[in-house]
């Protein structure tokens, strides 16, 4: 089946940490009470009580997915709830034993044992979760979802899903590998980013496209600022300090702005010496990934984990090395980054509970070199080479936070998947396309064929590597 997947999917904007354990299950809820509303029994809902499945159950304390069940079941959304409210909406349902479903009607709601962590794993994904509401009239409606990654949440059996097997996909030019989307560069003599417009096209107006494409900057510029002007410490219980805070003030040192477009301006302004670079681009993705660890708005990209690879390496080009960049190289960007991952989504995984953190870090660096690749000038052979480069280095990598929390080491791979990105960008400039020896979509199927082989304890459920080899009481 030909999938579409727009950019806007890929670019979701939501609260951390976790795009497949926190925004994925705040979904799930939010569509379980669609359900409710649709065979007319969310007013005849007398408790609700939902069950965690593998990964899920295994790092859902520490990836708030208990946290993002009860906001979703309350009817808040992830996209524009104020994250300064939610520790008060979760205080009132824990003390109050009571949450209002959908928020329209008070039940009893006892979470610790209502939320129920099963450790066995459901076969459709590791990434499960049912839900079951209890009626007045004794009658139990039950409903399983799939948190697939990236906040996708799917079911096992979806009504009317052989008609929309039949069903192919509208874009002029349907994409399911890296092989069609060259072929169409080709064809039209258009770019990556030209080719994906067209296609966003066949969806929304060309000024929403333009708009929603700025808000998701917008909210990882955002992200940046608050994450470089946030001290202290991070929740969870690891006492992980913030950094980047204190890289911050060292490379920018006295500077006056009073918002985040004025603090990017300053930044363009402020003299970057070489060693310098790795330094702020390292505290770009720092300063995302200590906001999504604090159940700050980010934007998941590819995924929550590894949100700040890609804004990381756009401001690195906005402030290192195109001045004069502005709404058009941003939307370029963009746009080529959420096509490249739309592909990885669709020839293998962007789920680390399915493919360990290749699928998110190697995922999001692939997206960024790609990006780069394109606002600098490279072909489009030249784009594909450049993720090809960055995925393949980073083949095998396990996702095994410690204490299951999105911070070590999920914080400093993403100052690494930026890094790698930006060093595959300039071999890809480099290099003539047709001496290229590995194709993105071998690379792609090989991440896959090395998901399916890596053993599950290394596939974020805090079983494996470093979070049993580090002590959560030592640090």
């Amino acid at each position: 089946m030909e999938e579409c997947i727009s950019v806007f999917d890929m670019l979701k904007i939501g609260v951390g940490p976790s795009s497949s354990h926190t925004l994925g299950p705040w979904r799930a809820a939010e569509r379980f009470l669609e359900e409710l509303r649709a065979e007319a029994v969310l007013h005849k809902t007398e408790r609700v009580k939902v069950d965690l499945y593998g990964s899920l159950s295994l790092t859902g304390k520490g990836h708030a997915t208990d946290l993002a069940v009860m906001l979703g079941l309350s009817g808040q959304d992830p996209e524009y709830i104020p994250v300064e409210n939610i520790s008060g909406i979760i205080k009132a349902i824990e003390e109050n034993h009571v949450i209002r479903l959908g928020n329209e009607r008070d039940i009893p709601f006892w979470f610790l044992q209502d939320i129920v962590f099963n450790k066995n794993f459901l076969l459709f994904h590791a990434n499960g979760l049912t839900f079951t509401a209890f009626l007045n009239d004794g009658i139990e409606y039950v409903s399983t979802f799939y948190s697939i990654g990236g906040g996708f949440v799917v079911k096992e059996d979806r009504p009317n899903a052989k008609k929309k097997m039949e069903i192919k996909c509208a874009f002029p030019y349907p994409i399911q590998t890296a092989a069609e989307l060259l072929l169409y560069t080709q064809e039209q003599q258009r770019s990556i980013s030209e080719i994906v417009y067209e296609n966003e096209k066949s969806m929304r107006t060309e000024a929403d496209i333009d708009h929603e494409l700025m808000r998701i900057w917008n909210t990882m510029l955002e992200c940046m600022y608050i994450g470089c002007h946030s001290e202290g410490i991070l929740p969870g219980g690891l006492n992980v300090r913030r950094r980047a805070f204190d890289m911050h003030q060292g490379l920018i040192g006295l500077a006056n702005y009073s918002n985040p477009q004025e603090w990017l301006e300053t930044i363009r302004k402020t003299e970057v010496k070489f060693r310098q670079i790795l330094k702020w681009v390292s505290c770009f993705a720092l300063a995302v990934n200590e906001v999504n660890a604090a159940l700050g708005r980010v934007v998941t990209a590819p995924t929550n984990g590894s949100a700040g690879v890609i804004p990381a390496v756009l401001m690195y080009y906005l402030v290192i090395e195109n001045h004069e960049a502005g709404e058009k190289e941003i939307k370029q960007f963009l746009m080529v980054a959420g096509e490249i991952g739309s592909i990885f989504k669709k020839g293998s995984t962007i789920s680390a509970a399915m493919g360990g953190c290749q699928a998110e870090i190697g995922v999001s660096s692939a997206m960024a070199a790609a990006a780069l690749t394109e606002v600098m000038g490279g072909t489009p052979d030249q784009v594909l080479m450049a993720a090809e480069i960055a995925m393949e280095h980073h083949l095998g990598l396990t996702c095994d936070p410690i204490g299951g929390l999105v911070q070590i080491p999920c914080i400093e791979r993403n100052t690494m998947g930026a890094i790698k990105a930006i060093n595959a960008a300039e071999l890809a400039m480099e290099t003539d396309a047709r001496n290229a020896k590995v194709p993105l979509d071998k690379v792609i199927n090989t991440m896959w064929q090395t998901a399916k082989d890596m053993n599950s304890k290394y596939k974020e459920t805090s079983e494996g590597g470093l979070a049993v080899a580090v002590n959560m009481a030592d640090c």
